[in-house]
């Protein structure tokens, strides 16, 4: 008999992430009427906005009917149009909950969310049963699937109605005992341009795990037609875009222009366009160059971008895009030094040679290093951090390029005072070809992302050693 008058409530089960729901039935002689999926009021009780694209529904004309165990590659919301069932529900993703089972009886006035590689099942306890499930997903035979036997030992579920006294298919008869079960990966990780510096750092963080996909522009080209189906981007959760023009002088001439332009601007609004419509997590990387440097104090993450060069702007026009995801983290970051060419190796080695350097001194900022960029969008993936912008650079006291340099000729043992200290236009004042304007203030205020619990460990004597 279904409950009416119920509130919508929600109650947490044994599995993470499969949620029961108690719905509101208003019944009368007439009949009953129920808001089986309200966005708005499911995702305020902490329900995932999973994006559904499909309705079916499933007629059982008898009771008894018995159907799974199936493990599907989607989120599913489940629930009763008319009957009522008894469902079995077992945990057959990779992780330390593979083969937890939880069960209940379901009526309309219940519904629950299935997250994806959880394995349903379903027995009609009352005749001309139907019940509905929206998939954030459309069926494929290229996705991956798990299934388990229904009467699999381990996983011991009590069927209200013995299973040799039911109908189930032959196919669901001879599904596998958990033992043999394949268990369903993560969804998969796509890194964009992991062969740059900072790829190498995310190479570093994320390993040989076998859900992370690493590409570069051979294996895929994000600037080229057809983006949308170069992969089954259903099976991805998170996109992180290492790739990126930064060539910022170069930037300034024509054909830099165009490419920075096509790297930094119309690429990641082809991935944006990939990670809206498949709810995948886009992760950009930003710059301090989409702004000015005039303030007297460390950038925030709300303050408005105002960028000096083509550099910069094409970094704003991609930062713009990407907010648009629905799902996103802009990380924005400084003064990069990762694996390669880079300014602490280049002071390291004139101070080797024994070159005293003329090395500016009206550019404030900190060091990023890439190990901790990479870090730091490892923790925000996977602490399920707030989506939005965060500043993420080294810590400490700002300095300037002089600072820097000098501290690379203390620690690499050689005198700082070999160091000169020049303004930036006495530095470019011989210069060949066009220059772009730098910010004089390129430091960031971190405070956002140390609220997450992050904060930047690597360190120049670090680096150095």
């Amino acid at each position: 008999m279904t409950e009416y008058g119920k509130q919508l409530t929600v109650t947490e089960t044994s599995i993470p992430g499969l949620v029961v729901f108690d719905l509101p039935v208003h019944g009368d002689a007439r009949g009953w009427f129920k808001e089986n999926w309200q966005r708005e009021k499911m995702t305020a009780l902490g329900l995932p906005g999973f994006g559904p694209v499909q309705n079916n529904i499933s007629f059982n004309d008898a009771v008894g009917t018995t159907r799974g165990i199936h493990a599907e590659p989607w989120d599913k919301w489940v629930s009763v149009a008319t009957g009522r069932i008894f469902g079995a529900w077992v945990d057959l993703r990779e992780g330390p909950t593979f083969g937890a089972v939880y069960t209940t009886e379901l009526d309309p006035s219940k519904a629950i969310f299935v997250p994806r590689g959880v394995g349903n099942s379903y027995q009609t306890l009352e005749p001309d049963t139907a019940y509905t499930y929206l998939v954030n997903d459309h069926w494929s035979p290229s996705a991956e699937y798990s299934f388990l036997n229904l009467a699999d030992e381990t996983a011991g579920i009590d069927w209200p109605i013995p299973l040799d006294q039911v109908e189930i298919s032959e196919k669901d008869k001879n599904h596998p005992r958990l033992a043999q079960v394949t268990p369903i990966p993560p969804k998969r990780i796509l890194i964009i341009g992991s062969n740059g510096q900072l790829g190498k750092a995310l190479r570093a963080q994320y390993g040989d795990a076998a859900h992370v996909e690493y590409t570069d522009r051979s294996s895929l080209d994000i600037t080229a037609p057809g983006l949308e189906s170069a992969r089954r981007w259903r099976d991805y959760g998170v996109i992180i875009n290492a790739a990126a023009y930064t060539k910022v002088d170069l930037a300034e001439t024509e054909e830099g222009r165009r490419d920075a332009w096509a790297a930094n601007a119309t690429a990641v609004a082809a991935l944006a366009r990939v990670a809206a419509a498949n709810d995948i997590t886009l992760v950009h990387v930003s710059s301090d160059y989409v702004f000015d440097g005039t303030l007297d104090r460390p950038y925030t993450e709300d303050d408005a971008v105002c960028p000096l060069g083509v550099y910069g702007q094409t970094k704003a026009a991609g930062d713009q895009i990407v907010s648009g995801v629905p799902r996103h983290y802009i990380i924005r970051t400084s003064w990069v030094i990762g694996d390669g060419n880079n300014f602490v190796r280049t002071m390291a080695a004139l101070a080797e040679r024994g070159v005293d350097p003329k090395v500016v001194s009206d550019q404030t900022g900190r060091l990023t290093f890439t190990a901790d960029i990479a870090a730091g969008i490892h923790h925000l993936l996977t602490t399920g951090a707030d989506y939005g912008t965060y500043n993420l650079t080294g810590g400490g006291e700002p300095q300037t390029w002089a600072d820097i340099a000098r501290e690379v000729f203390a620690l690499t043992g050689h005198n700082p005072d070999r160091v000169s200290a020049v303004s930036t236009r006495e530095y470019f004042a011989t210069a060949t070809g066009p220059i772009a304007a730098r910010p004089h203030n390129s430091v960031l205020d971190l405070a956002r992302i140390e609220r997450t619990g992050f904060t930047a460990t690597a360190s120049l004597p670090t680096y150095l050693a």
